[in-house]
């Protein structure tokens, strides 16, 4: 059993509210400096920036997911993460038809970029991405599952666009293995209020929409291997667990 430092919620530029030197390059390459171990690339409602951020982690011998932060039509934030790019690449494609038809307007809202290997700009999306979808969280699990991936309550403990502040419940039919959040110190006052999260592997992601909030090595899980199933199935499994920096890696 290995011991893998991570962070599983990051932004590249194709998020209009992304920092433009979020390239994939430079996310793997801070990732790397940091020491992480695997990361995911969970742009707002679209994965078309995973094919290169994989290719250059691989370079750097980082374990990187192919992913996405979905808005539901609650506009519950919901980060999905795929055990391939193909399967990531076909949610995509589902999601994008299922996003509100609202062009993007990069003036207000910043660019929705793009990039290839080289980080060379190959086009950009219409449709507003930081929208929310018509797809409803209950049906998240499911839908999510029908890719082959696994899905999550993104930053629980935030006051807006989280499960918790715009439900203000989780719904008893949730199956969900994995929660997020932000501020690992509420997460007493959390459990007390909301039992179901006993059951939950508990994860602090950054959230990054810039490259030095990339997460510092800090946080751990523990993995049979870098491999991406390897990491799913124990995100797909309780209980919780967190193992800070210093505890000793095997």
């Amino acid at each position: 059993m290995s011991m893998l430092y991570y962070d599983l919620h990051i932004h590249s530029c194709l998020s209009p509210c992304g920092d433009k030197d979020m390239t994939p390059a430079n996310i793997a390459g801070m990732a790397a400096v940091k020491g992480l171990d695997v990361i995911a690339l969970t742009d707002h409602n679209s994965c078309r920036n995973c094919p290169a951020a994989m290719r250059h982690a691989e370079d750097l011998g980082i374990t990187l997911i192919p992913g996405m932060e979905l808005t539901t039509s609650e506009e519950v934030h919901v980060v999905c993460l795929f055990p391939t790019l193909e399967a990531a690449m076909d949610f995509d494609q589902y999601v994008y038809l299922h996003l509100l038809p609202v062009k993007n307007r990069p003036d207000i809202f910043g660019e929705q970029l793009i990039l290839d290997e080289k980080d060379q700009i190959t086009g950009t999306l219409e449709k507003l991405l930081i929208n929310a979808t018509d797809i409803p969280f209950y049906r998240t699990e499911a839908l999510v599952a029908g890719f082959h991936g696994l899905c999550f309550p993104a930053h629980l403990d935030r006051s807006s666009t989280s499960l918790l502040s715009n439900l203000g419940f989780i719904p008893p039919e949730s199956t969900f293995r994995c929660a997020e959040i932000r501020d690992l110190t509420k997460l007493h006052q959390l459990r007390r209020d909301h039992p179901y999260l006993e059951s939950c592997r508990i994860l602090s992601n950054s959230d990054a929409h810039y490259l030095w909030d990339i997460r510092e090595p800090d946080l751990q899980i523990p993995c049979a291997s870098r491999s991406i199933p390897d990491i799913l199935e124990v995100l797909s499994a309780p209980p919780a667990y967190i193992q800070h920096a210093g505890d000793r890696r095997d």
